[in-house]
């Protein structure tokens, strides 16, 4: 009974100390989220006072209705809407089709090709970019929005072959067989046996896309110079002034730019968390 008591005790401390460490940790992820929004919804001298709630004097949203106006935040907002939409549906078809040949062809070359595209995954971002600028420079295509798309493709391309290659992989050929036994096309195998079956990881890489084009800054500050071509991340750094920076302003912009993302992973949080799972899993 005394070793049962010590051990139920040593079960509760161990429960109790993980309980402790996760609520800190989640205190501590939101804090910063929560001073957002709450800065985002008073004055902007106010910004920094004393009291962590806005008083009832301070709170506002005039710093919202100016991220529309004056910070233009409703174009940025488009503008990312149409580079992120395309980048998805470019990725989607380039990965999906080459991780479908790498995954399930035995074709010459295959293996120095793949190790070439997995090789471009361990090339810093930030290497490309004068060669990309001086090569879009040529082209035509800086300060435009199809330059950007073009941009975001090619370098997503490599991690969303390599991430479709696996699931591929992943997937009985003896149904691919089967279609192709009963007469279907190499195209109808694809479009209606095999993507189908990896629709979750479709899904995840697009959601990953997403973000990753939703929320990228350095490329977008790099190639588009015109105010009215600016994505998001660009607009809200517009906001950061020289000497001084309007608080209220910045988290009201940043607020805005995170809604999206927050509502895109509500919906689709199952989906996405299957997508994560059955790359796991061996059928």
């Amino acid at each position: 009974m005394r070793g049962a008591s010590s051990m139920l005790a040593k079960h509760i401390a161990v429960r109790t100390l993980g309980y402790v460490v996760l609520t800190v940790t989640a205190v501590v992820c939101v804090f910063p989220l929560l001073w957002m929004v709450l800065t985002s919804l008073r004055t902007p001298d106010s910004a920094f006072g004393k009291s962590f709630i806005p008083t009832a004097a301070q709170w506002t949203i005039s710093a919202y209705a100016s991220a529309f106006t004056s910070a233009g935040m409703g174009r940025g907002l488009v503008n990312s809407l149409i580079v992120t939409a395309a980048t998805i549906v470019g990725v989607l078809i380039v990965a999906t089709l080459g991780g479908y040949g790498f995954g399930c062809f035995n074709f010459r070359g295959r293996r120095p090709i793949y190790i070439a595209i997995l090789s471009t995954l361990m090339v810093p971002g930030a290497v490309l970019i004068i060669p990309l600028f001086l090569e879009f420079k040529v082209f035509h295509l800086l300060d435009s929005l199809q330059g950007l798309i073009l941009v975001y493709i090619a370098t997503s391309v490599p991690f969303a072959v390599v991430l479709m290659r696996g699931f591929f992989e992943r997937v009985p050929e003896n149904l691919a067989d089967a279609a192709r036994i009963d007469g279907a096309s190499e195209l109808a195998v694809f479009f209606r046996v095999m993507l189908p079956l990896v629709q979750p990881a479709v899904l995840t890489l697009a959601v990953f896309q997403f973000l990753n084009s939703w929320n990228e800054f350095l490329l977008a500050e790099t190639f588009l110079r015109s105010p009215n071509l600016l994505t998001v991340q660009p607009r809200v750094y517009s906001i950061v002034g020289q000497y001084s920076t309007n608080w209220s302003l910045l988290c009201a912009a940043v607020v805005i730019s995170v809604i999206p993302v927050v509502v895109l992973y509500l919906i689709l949080q199952r989906r996405f968390v299957t997508g994560l799972t059955v790359g796991a899993l061996r059928g």
